[in-house]
């Protein structure tokens, strides 16, 4: 009979479940299920201190509140619930919209920052450390497909989307967008666009070069290390570490964990970034067993079974596996034990033990409390799901209906408006020069398919 360890987060709120408190605002408002409503006022410090980190989406909320361009729009939201996050919902209420939202991620929510969203009247269903069966209860909720008929999806890992198509179908055709952000819904959506089963556009935030480029390589390259310092506290220099998959996040994860010193190795499906690897100076292997003495497995593949039961067998004792990906498959946990604390420690009747991270959820915001992504790179991915928003209403306004396809929004436009944070300053083209180019001296500069 295995043996299993279990190491638990301090948390010194009530563990009791939130579905079982009757909850109000000062207002007297129901319509929102959270861990504690006490904590409002300090999560309304949280939310002040990322607009400050977002300048470019205040002076878009400033620009735009009084014409209200979003009313009408009846958006339900399922994301990270973080300061963050906040502002970006509440910039959606100051514009128009009417917004109901839920967490995509099980651990990720700031308890403080969902009580000040539910104070200030955002029926918010969402608390840090939700069981499997509160995250589909909080979703069921959010929709309120009863009392309310939500006509956008903004969704982060498709959840959302796949619990509205599957359960409320009617409703599901009469949305008129969805902007999804991570690669699983992304995916999720392409199988339904193959199989003839999309009816409603949405748009593709994740393969922006702006989300590509900011948050899954720079804000992933701070948060392995974070995640990981963090939850075990080791030193890393001379350590063996396999990252699985070199994209953005994978590189972000092999550049932070090499400064440490680590010795990484690295296994890749694509040739093109496998000949990467070499300019880099970084081993490829095979597979995630070739290196049986590795102290750290970062799998960032965002695919199915990267990690099944085979390989955690065949892992030195001690191995620490953590998963970077926004894929909740890629490691084969249940294989082993169900696990629904962050930092959970697995002995095995043999007596070697693994230690996984973050429960078939993402190390990057499955992580403590107090860590957060840096807001100016969260302000591009931000504004990267804010104007789908206006783009839908356009479309809806306009032309009722528009042909059911995945769109990416103009990067350019998205980076334009953060200048001014970094007092950054554009060189203008010539005449000549744009003619050169075959351009417009004011862009846009790169073609559609730039990655």
């Amino acid at each position: 009979m295995p043996y299993f360890c279990v190491a638990v987060c301090s948390d010194s709120e009530d563990e009791s479940s939130p579905r079982d408190k009757p909850q109000k605002t000062s207002k007297g408002l129901s319509d929102f299920c959270i861990k504690n409503m006490k904590q409002a006022e300090f999560g309304r410090r949280e939310i002040e201190t990322a607009q400050q980190e977002m300048p470019a989406l205040m002076v878009l909320r400033k620009r735009a509140c009084g014409e209200k361009p979003l009313a009408g729009a009846k958006v339900v939201g399922c994301t990270h619930i973080t300061a963050q996050t906040a502002v970006l919902i509440e910039t959606l209420s100051v514009l128009g919209a009417q917004c109901r939202w839920a967490a995509c991620n099980i651990f990720s929510t700031q308890n403080a920052v969902a009580a000040a969203l539910a104070e200030r009247g955002t029926p918010v269903f969402a608390w840090r450390g939700e069981s499997e069966e509160d995250f589909w209860w909080c979703i069921d909720r959010c929709v309120g497909a009863e009392t309310w008929q939500p006509n956008m999806i903004l969704d982060d890992g498709g959840d959302l989307t796949h619990w509205i198509y599957k359960k409320h179908p009617g409703l599901f055709k009469k949305i008129i967008g969805i902007v999804e952000e991570s690669v699983t819904g992304i995916y999720r959506l392409y199988q339904l666009s193959k199989a003839g089963k999309l009816c409603i556009p949405a748009m593709n935030v994740n393969d922006s070069v702006t989300k590509q480029k900011f948050e899954n390589l720079y804000c992933c390259k701070e948060s392995i290390l974070d995640g990981l310092k963090r939850t075990t506290d080791i030193m890393f220099g001379g350590k063996q570490v396999v990252v699985c998959g070199y994209g953005e996040v994978g590189k972000g994860c092999c550049a932070a964990l090499k400064a440490l010193g680590a010795v990484i190795y690295v296994t890749e499906v694509d040739p093109i970034l496998t000949a990467v690897l070499y300019k880099v100076i970084l081993a490829l292997i095979k597979n995630i067993t070739t290196v049986p003495i590795c102290f750290v497995s970062v799998v960032s593949a965002g695919n199915k079974n990267v990690v099944e039961r085979e390989h955690l067998d065949r892992m030195k004792s001690g191995c620490i596996v953590c998963n970077m990906g926004h894929c909740s498959t890629e490691i084969d946990l249940l294989c082993h034990v169900e696990v629904v604390v962050v930092l959970p420690y697995c002995m095995s009747g043999s007596g070697s033990h693994r230690a996984v991270q973050c429960s078939r959820r993402t190390l990057q915001t499955g992580r403590l409390p107090a860590a957060k992504e840096d807001g100016q790179v969260l302000s591009l991915n931000i504004l990267k799901q804010l104007l789908p928003s206006f783009f839908f209403i356009f479309i809806f306004i306009l032309f009722k209906h528009d042909k059911p396809s995945i769109l990416i929004i103009p990067d350019e436009y998205v980076a334009s408006l953060h200048l001014q944070t970094f007092d950054a300053h554009l060189t203008e083209l010539t005449d000549e020069q744009a003619k050169y180019l075959g351009i417009s001296k004011h862009g846009p500069f790169k073609p559609n398919y730039y990655k």
